[in-house]
């Protein structure tokens, strides 16, 4: 193999691996010199020359010259006689610099050096992905879904550079088949064995946060600002945002004319429902925007225990509490406080709450014979049932000791 073909291989496996030129020309020195060290003991009598341009190398030697019959390390000494042959002008104590032929060195001399510089560019290569990703922590990244496994699928980018999506770090409603473009936050850069670990996420509030980002010009330049976000990926986020500019309305920014911005966002997350609340250092303001859409009659405050008692009219509770109890969950970890949600009824509304317990058509609730034997002792509401114990609505009634403590269960669970 010539100089010209082994230059050219290197030369390729530059462009493929997309290393930088003096990198390039640093690691292709330092293979050729361990190479050179292998063979003559050391190699720092030797200049390596490499032009990775003109696809060239030179190597070349230098000796010290000395007396015929006094050499005594070949690498490092020449006779007079043979710097004579080079040149005849040549004297004892001048150094002498020859090309050294490295096609000369034979087959396994070439093969070692294609060995070690694959190894020193393989590892070149996973330094550069680290470090290259450790710097996109926190961005987001497009890629293809290559392979799916059980717990996680992998993602390649447009480089071919590995990434991995944990099944944790995916919207439960996500569903990709091999081949599927991918949009993604970079949240973790590790090394295990040796290699780059690159793990991207979809359920990172960080990544509705980027996505914020693109789609709201306001946020990108710094006219409004993301206080917090919390999620439940696929189901349910809050994003508290301000703006110091009195003149921009920042949920209406975020929100976008007829929701055109964060329609995009929504579609991306697979209809994850985003409120976009308006930020403010108002703690009972903050508590009671959290909560929306429900209206809110009043907010005592606990500060000592991180704690807030809100009171609703009865028909708010259900929109506090929201669906499986999302909303009044994340509004919670939204303002930082712990939230307790309590009825507030009048008395007309007690009148009837008795009668508003009767079993619907989901079961739930009293059956109307029991509350009619509850009336007839004069028990017309949940609260004049609860005033009583268990053992006077025994006697007074004809109603079994567990029937009555079931139903005092279902009132007292719904005033609490």
């Amino acid at each position: 193999m010539d100089h010209s073909s082994l230059i050219d291989t290197f030369s390729e496996f530059k462009e493929l691996k997309n290393i930088d030129r003096a990198t390039m020309i640093r690691v292709l020195e330092d293979s050729f010199r361990s190479v050179l060290a292998k063979r003559f003991g050391t190699d720092e009598n030797f200049d390596v020359i490499i032009n990775i341009d003109k696809g060239d190398f030179e190597i070349w030697r230098n000796r010290e010259v000395v007396p015929d019959g006094e050499v005594e390390d070949d690498n490092l000494q020449i006779a007079l006689s043979e710097a004579r042959k080079i040149d005849p002008d040549y004297e004892v104590g001048e150094e002498v610099t020859d090309e050294v032929k490295f096609h000369e060195f034979g087959r396994r001399a070439v093969l070692s050096l294609r060995q070690n510089l694959s190894a020193r560019i393989l590892e070149l290569e996973k330094d550069n992905i680290y470090h290259m990703y450790k710097d996109k922590i926190g961005e987001i990244i497009t890629g293809e879904v290559y392979q799916i496994w059980k717990k996680e699928i992998l993602v390649l980018d447009d480089e071919g550079n590995e990434l991995i999506m944990p099944k944790t770090e995916q919207i439960p409603s996500d569903f990709f088949h091999k081949g599927d473009t991918v949009r993604a936050v970079v949240v973790k850069v590790d090394i295990k064995n040796n290699n780059p670990l690159i793990i991207i996420s979809r359920t990172s509030p960080v990544f509705l946060e980027r996505l914020f980002e693109l789609e709201v010009p306001e946020i990108y330049d710094g006219l409004i600002t993301i206080k917090k976000i919390v999620r439940i990926p696929g189901e349910r986020a809050k994003i508290a945002v301000e703006s110091y500019d009195e003149r921009i309305d920042p949920v209406g920014a975020c929100v976008g004319m007829k929701g055109s911005r964060i329609h995009g966002i929504v579609r991306e997350l697979r209809n994850e429902n985003i409120d976009v609340i308006n930020y403010t250092t108002n703690t009972q303001l903050y508590i009671q925007r959290a909560l929306n859409p429900a209206k809110i009659s009043n907010i005592k405050l606990f500060e000592d225990e991180k704690r807030a008692e809100v009171y609703l009219k009865p028909e708010e509770v259900s929109l506090a509490i929201g669906k499986g109890g999302l909303n009044i969950k994340l509004a919670s970890r939204l303002t930082g406080y712990d939230i307790d949600v309590y009825r507030e009824m009048d008395e007309s509304e007690e009148d009837v709450w008795l009668e508003e317990f009767k079993k619907d058509d989901s079961g739930y609730g009293i059956e109307p014979w029991i509350i009619d034997e509850l009336k007839a002792i004069g028990c017309d509401t949940a609260k004049s049932v609860l005033d009583l114990s268990v053992e006077d609505l025994v006697k007074r009634t004809d109603l079994e000791e567990e029937t009555i403590k079931e139903v005092m269960n279902i009132l007292r669970e719904e005033f609490e």
